[in-house]
């Protein structure tokens, strides 16, 4: 069962179809976490097959504009675009704005030296006309845990100046997308989170 089948009761049914961003710079862990909320098509996983899964996301290559992609669970239809994170592609985003419901941000917090260009395009984000007035929420993952020199959630948190977001409900979770970790608390606070009547 993939994890967005967790988000099934999310916006009640009101909603046929939720749509997801997940933006970031590139290298941060957008499409191997998209990757983890995937409906799973081999049911059980065999030891085999995870070991293949594991291996394939080891070897991801870098998304050039974006990916959209769509699941199913039982009464929801979520359709997520993994926007490219290179800067040549960043302009893209702002054109998905609009018809979004929730935002995944997700951060590399092992690269310590573009922190300052993750604060930039999330605070270009915040601002932006088709979010600023929206309140929807927003979800970022402090990706890539297991690095050696990854800086805690509470220090990337700090480094994006997430306090300062007031107008919309936010939360940051630690995560090791390779292995699932922290995505499941993640989307456990956007199910508990957004507003009952929708955007």
């Amino acid at each position: 069962m993939g994890l967005l089948d967790k988000l099934s009761g999310w916006l009640g049914l009101r909603k046929k179809e939720v749509n997801v961003l997940c933006l970031g710079l590139d290298n941060s862990g957008k499409t191997t976490i998209i990757n983890q909320l995937k409906p799973a098509n081999v049911s059980p996983l065999s030891e085999e097959w995870k070991h293949v899964s594991q291996a394939q996301a080891q070897e991801i290559v870098p998304t050039i504009g974006f990916n959209i992609e769509k699941f199913k669970s039982s009464s929801l239809s979520f359709t997520v675009f993994d926007m490219s994170g290179q800067s040549r592609y960043r302009n893209l985003w702002e054109h998905y704005y609009k018809e979004s419901h929730a935002i995944i941000f997700v951060i590399d917090s092992g690269d310590k030296l573009r922190m300052v260009v993750a604060k930039e395009e999330l605070d270009t984000l915040l601002n932006h006309e088709d979010i600023c007035c929206k309140k929807i929420p927003v979800l970022f993952f402090a990706n890539k845990m297991d690095l050696k020199d990854a800086m805690s959630s509470v220090k990337v948190s700090q480094m994006l100046s997430l306090e300062k977001i007031q107008d919309k409900p936010w939360h940051i979770c630690a995560s090791n997308a390779i292995k699932g970790e922290g995505l499941q608390e993640g989307l456990d606070w956007l199910q508990g989170n957004t507003p009952a009547q929708g955007v």
